[in-house]
């Protein structure tokens, strides 16, 4: 499949979604009675700008084949320590500073893990998780919840700030969103990444350099959900750090893949984030609305994301491939070659 297949491919995926919401919202503006308003909308928005942030980090992974457990982990623990040592009597900069230096390290040694060890993504990650749990509630954040109080300065206006009517985090969101869109389209490490998730053999004989790529992939996730982190401290003016052990990640998978960005790699955007978001916030709200159990919800979403990869998955046949075959792939095409 060409690169101009994979970008149409991708466009309509993304119509479908918007068409999918677009239906949603007018069963849901006619059939709910507090859906169509104003201050539910902006509710909605917020809520689910957390989840979108978040997703704009994982779809940066898995375009380049890849993907990133550890996000929610590393979102908790990083502004949740900042946040213990700022309680502790540290001043808020210095705190946060340490707590940024924390999720790059993490994200750098997952990198190492998966680009130089050669650990497959999902083993990398989902071990890597469960020890900064671990480690982050034995030696950096010891109790369930951190409350935020003192004088945070301009910080709280991340969370309870907002422009043009516009909730702070929703225009976060969107700050991440139009970053990660030059990022990813107009640098030459955007090209990379798609290079690299589109066919990694062919990336590592053109020269691209697929090991710091693939660390740097995983050092920008951790940013990203460190970000996120201290908007979400900001907006509850606290940090949960239970949602480690929630089912949080998942949802972040699910925007990515209900937006029609590919596991296999080298194809979506961030306008795929954005939609996927969009209809999942679409779908959360109004499942809050008619009261719906969290269980039914749960299996509703897993249900809707298992339809979209099948769908996705039928439609390109030729992409059911191994998800962490790139480098050792990469390598050995590469010996074949000079053999």
């Amino acid at each position: 499949m060409t690169a101009h297949q994979k970008t149409r491919l991708s466009l309509n995926q993304e119509q479908m979604v918007l068409a999918i919401s677009g239906a949603l919202f007018v069963i849901f503006s006619l059939t709910l009675d507090s859906f169509f308003q104003v201050s539910n909308l902006v509710s909605l928005l917020q809520n689910v700008s957390m989840l979108g942030i978040l997703a704009i980090g994982m779809a940066g992974v898995v375009i380049g084949r890849g993907i990133d457990l550890t996000m929610v982990a590393v979102m908790v623990f990083s502004t949740g320590w900042s946040f213990v040592l700022f309680t502790g009597g540290m001043q808020i900069e210095l705190a946060l500073l340490l707590g940024l230096l924390l999720a790059l390290a993490i994200g750098t040694v997952t990198g190492i893990l998966v680009a130089y060890v050669e650990i497959p993504d999902i083993f990398a990650t989902l071990a890597m998780a469960t020890v900064i749990t671990g480690l982050g509630r034995f030696a950096l954040v010891p109790s369930d919840n951190i409350f935020i109080s003192g004088d945070v300065g301009w910080l709280a206006s991340l969370g309870t700030g907002s422009v043009a009517a516009l909730p702070m985090p929703v225009v976060l969101f969107l700050v991440v969103a139009c970053a990660a869109f030059v990022g990813l389209r107009l640098t030459r490490y955007g090209a990379f990444v798609y290079a690299i998730g589109d066919n990694p053999m062919a990336s590592r004989n053109s020269g691209i350099p697929i090991r710091p790529i693939k660390v740097l992939m995983y050092s920008s996730s951790a940013f990203i959900a460190f970000c996120a982190g201290l908007i979400m401290a900001m907006t509850v003016s606290s940090v949960n750090t239970k949602l480690a052990s929630s089912t949080m990640i998942y949802d972040i998978i699910l925007v990515v893949v209900i937006g029609g960005i590919g596991l296999a790699g080298g194809k979506g955007s961030v306008r795929n984030v954005l939609s996927g978001t969009l209809l999942i916030g679409l779908l959360l709200n109004g499942m809050t609305i008619m009261n719906i159990s969290y269980s039914r919800r749960t299996s509703s979403r897993a249900s809707f994301c298992c339809w979209r990869s099948l769908s996705t998955r039928c439609s390109t046949p030729e992409m059911n491939r191994p998800l962490n075959r790139g480098i050792s792939e990469a390598l050995t095409g590469q010996n074949n070659t000079q053999q």
